[in-house]
């Protein structure tokens, strides 16, 4: 059963070329997390592995089209999954920013995570604009959005 989530929107105060650059490197995620995560994520220009409450769970980059979609995919999940990062530019040196994602989860995993997945997405896109406004989420390193 396919479930679809999408996120709020958010303006983020970055260009959406240069927020685009910081998600199209899957390896810049290891360095956006506390030092004490770090090794549940493995992760390179196209892929990122992470092992999160007893459950491996992988993407790979399956399409980028330039400043504007970000395409990932499943690579190794418990359940087939996509997500979808959108960059629209909202004014000059700011991006409305959100997530779409696509799961095929039955009856019980719907259940179980819906609201999880809705409300982490979320929570990431609030984390997003936060980091971009100079309010900084506890554990998160702010450079990591200047490299």
């Amino acid at each position: 059963m396919a479930a679809q989530y999408t996120s709020k929107h958010g303006v983020v105060s970055r260009s959406r070329e240069e927020l685009y650059m910081i998600f199209a490197d899957l390896g810049n995620f290891s360095r956006m997390l506390p030092e004490d995560k770090k090794e549940m994520i493995h992760a390179d220009y196209d892929t990122l592995k992470a092992d999160v409450q007893g459950f491996s769970i992988g993407v790979r980059m399956r399409e980028r089209l330039p400043y504007s979609l970000l395409s990932l995919e499943d690579d190794g999940a418990p359940f087939k999954f996509d997500v979808d990062l959108h960059f629209d530019e909202d004014a000059p040196g700011k991006t409305d920013f959100w997530i779409d994602i696509r799961a095929d989860l039955n009856l019980m995993m719907k259940m179980m995570l819906g609201s999880k997945l809705q409300e982490a997405i979320d929570k990431m896109v609030d984390a997003i604009v936060d980091i971009s406004d100079g309010r900084v989420p506890e554990g998160i390193d702010p450079s990591s959005f200047t490299r």
